[in-house]
C-alpha cells in the first residue's frame, strides 16, 4: 500500500492529508486562533461539584469550562469507579486546585472533556506518571517481542516513578534507544513538576507539538513513502524532528515547490468538497446519505440507479458490501464520531448479512480511531460508535446556515405569504392603521403579485385598508415584516 503525507502549512492554517493508493484517506485542520487542546496539560480550579452527576466543572482558563467525570478521576490513588465511594464531593471541593490533561477537544456548545490521568507521549512510549506496571501495545503480536520490551522498561525504570506504555513504533527499536527516550520522558515530567508548584490556577503547564510534528510521531511508519511539505519553515522543523526521533523517515522528506498548489496533485480539495455533501455516490450508481446531528450521524445506504445483473438480493448484498468500503473511508475522512447508525438495504438471506458485518469489522479495524459496533438492532440497523476527540471536518469548516438556523430548509414562499396575511389580520385588530407595508424578500413579493394575488386582494377587502409591497434585497426567504402607516 502506497501512503504520502501531503503538508500545506500557512500561516494561518495548516493541513495535512493522508494518501493511500493516489485516495484522500484522512484530513487534519489546524487553525492559529483555534488550536487543539487534545494533549494539553493545565492546572485547574474546580467551579463546579455535581454530585448528582458523579462530575465536576473546572476551569482551565478558556471560555468554557471543562468536564471531569468520575471515571476519569484518579485522587492519590484514592477513587475506584467499582468502590464504594458515594459521591465525587468526598475528593472534589469548589475553589480547590487539580491538575489535568484534556481528552476531548471542545466540541460544539460542550466544553473540553478532562483527566486526572496524565500521559505524556513521545515517539516509541507514553509516560504515565500514576501507572505502576508497563503497558505495551496490543499490535505488537508476537509473544517474544513483548516480553522484551517489557523487560527492557522494567529493568531500567525500576527506581523511577511512574511508568510507561510501549507504543507501536517501539517493535523491534534497540535498547538504547528506548533508554534515551525513558530520560527524556522522566527530565520533561521533573521540568513539569517544577512548573506546576509555580504556576497559577487556571493556566497551561504542558502542550502539545505542532500538527505536524505530532502527525510525524503518532502515524508515519514504515509503509509511508513520501512526506511532502510546502512550507521551507516548517520542512525544516520535520527534518529536524526525524533526525532526531525517526532518522529511517527522514530521506523521505522532501520540500515540495512546484507551482501547482499541493493539494491540486490528488484533486484534495476537490475530495474535501465531497466530503461536505449530504450524498455520497457509490461507482454502481448506489449512493449513502450522512445526516449529522448532535446526538448521532445516521448513514442511509440507497440502490439508487443500481439494477444489477442478475437478482434484486444480489443487487441489494452488492450494493451493501460496497458502501461499507465508502462508510469507512467518509467515517475517516469526515472525522465522524460518537454513535454511528448505518440502515444497510434489508437482506433476506443470513449469510449475506453475516458477510456485510464481517466486511465492516474488517476495515473499521484498520482506523486508527477506536471502534465499536453494539448489535444489529431489531429494524436491522447497524448500530456503532467511534471514538469522537476533535470536531468533525464539517464543524471545522462550517457553520449553521444564517438563513435556515442549520435546519437544513426553509419555509416555502407560499408559506410565508399566508404567515403574513395572519399577522396583517392580527395587527389590523390591534391598531389601527390607515394602510400596511409589508416589507418582505424578492421570491415572496412575486408570489404575493402572482399567484396569491386573489387572496391579497380579498384580504384588503376583509381588513378595509390597502396593503402595499416592498422587495428587500437584503432579506432572506423567511424574513419579513409588517410596517403600521
Amino acid at each position: 500500500m502506497s501512503v504520502e503525507l501531503l503538508m500545506n502549512i500557512t500561516p494561518p492554517e495548516s493541513r495535512i492529508a493522508i494518501v493511500e493508493n493516489g485516495m484522500l484517506q484522512e484530513i487534519y485542520i489546524e487553525r492559529i486562533h483555534n488550536l487543539g487542546l487534545l494533549g494539553n496539560i493545565y492546572k485547574g480550579k474546580v467551579c463546579r461539584v455535581l454530585p448528582g452527576m458523579q462530575a465536576a466543572f473546572i476551569d482551565i482558563g478558556l471560555e468554557r469550562a471543562a468536564f471531569l467525570h468520575a471515571t476519569d478521576l484518579l485522587s492519590n490513588g484514592r477513587f475506584n469507579p467499582n468502590s464504594q465511594l458515594e459521591s465525587i464531593a468526598e475528593i472534589l471541593n469548589e475553589g480547590q486546585e487539580i491538575i489535568v490533561q484534556v481528552v476531548k477537544d471542545p466540541l460544539g456548545s460542550k466544553g473540553a472533556r478532562l483527566t486526572t490521568q496524565l500521559s505524556i507521549p513521545s515517539r516509541y512510549l507514553v509516560f504515565m506518571p500514576e501507572l505502576t506496571s508497563v503497558g505495551i501495545s496490543q499490535k505488537i503480536e508476537e509473544d517474544e517481542e513483548r516480553q522484551r520490551l517489557k523487560n527492557i522498561i522494567t529493568d531500567y525504570c525500576h527506581d523511577k516513578v511512574g511508568s510507561f506504555i510501549v507504543r507501536t513504533a517501539a517493535e523491534g527499536i534497540e535498547e538504547t534507544v528506548l533508554h534515551k527516550e525513558i530520560n527524556f520522558l522522566s527530565k520533561l515530567w521533573q521540568e513539569l513538576i517544577k512548573k506546576i508548584q509555580l504556576q497559577a490556577s487556571c493556566s497551561l503547564i504542558y502542550e502539545d507539538m505542532q500538527l505536524s510534528l505530532r502527525i510525524l510521531r503518532d502515524m508515519v511508519g514504515s509503509d509511508i513513502e513520501k512526506v511532502r511539505i510546502d512550507s521551507h519553515t516548517t520542512f525544516h522543523e520535520v527534518i529536524d524532528f526525524a533526525n532526531q526521533y525517526c532518522p529511517e523517515l527522514a530521506k523521505k522528506i522532501e520540500y515540495y515547490s512546484g507551482e501547482r498548489p499541493i493539494f491540486d496533485l490528488y484533486s484534495i480539495e476537490d475530495e474535501i468538497d465531497r466530503a461536505l455533501d449530504r450524498k455520497v455516490q457509490l461507482k454502481s450508481g448506489g449512493h449513502l446519505v450522512f445526516d449529522q446531528t448532535e446526538a448521532m450521524t445516521t448513514i442511509d445506504v440507497n440502490t439508487g440507479a443500481f439494477v444489477g445483473h442478475r437478482n434484486l438480493e444480489e443487487t441489494i448484498f452488492k450494493t451493501n458490501l460496497e458502501a461499507v468500503q465508502a462508510i469507512t473511508r467518509q467515517l475517516k475522512l469526515r472525522n465522524l464520531g460518537g454513535i454511528i447508525i448505518v440502515d444497510f438495504i434489508d437482506m433476506l438471506e443470513e449469510e449475506h448479512k453475516r458477510q456485510v458485518l464481517r466486511s465492516l469489522e474488517k476495515h473499521l479495524a484498520k482506523d486508527h480511531a477506536r471502534t465499536h459496533i453494539s448489535e444489529v438492532s431489531s429494524l436491522g440497523l447497524v448500530q456503532m460508535t467511534r471514538k469522537r476527540t476533535r470536531e468533525s471536518l464539517e464543524h471545522t469548516l462550517c457553520q449553521p446556515c444564517p438563513f435556515c438556523s442549520g435546519r437544513g430548509y426553509m419555509k416555502t414562499p407560499e408559506t410565508i405569504c399566508y404567515e403574513i396575511f395572519r399577522e396583517i389580520i392580527r395587527e389590523s385588530r390591534q391598531y389601527e392603521a390607515k394602510k400596511f407595508l409589508v416589507l418582505t424578500s424578492n421570491s415572496v413579493i412575486d408570489v404575493l403579485l402572482d399567484q396569491e394575488s386573489d387572496n391579497l386582494a380579498r384580504l384588503e377587502q376583509f381588513i378595509g385598508k390597502p396593503i402595499k409591497l416592498q422587495a428587500e434585497t437584503l432579506y432572506t426567504q423567511e424574513q419579513y415584516d409588517i410596517v403600521l402607516i
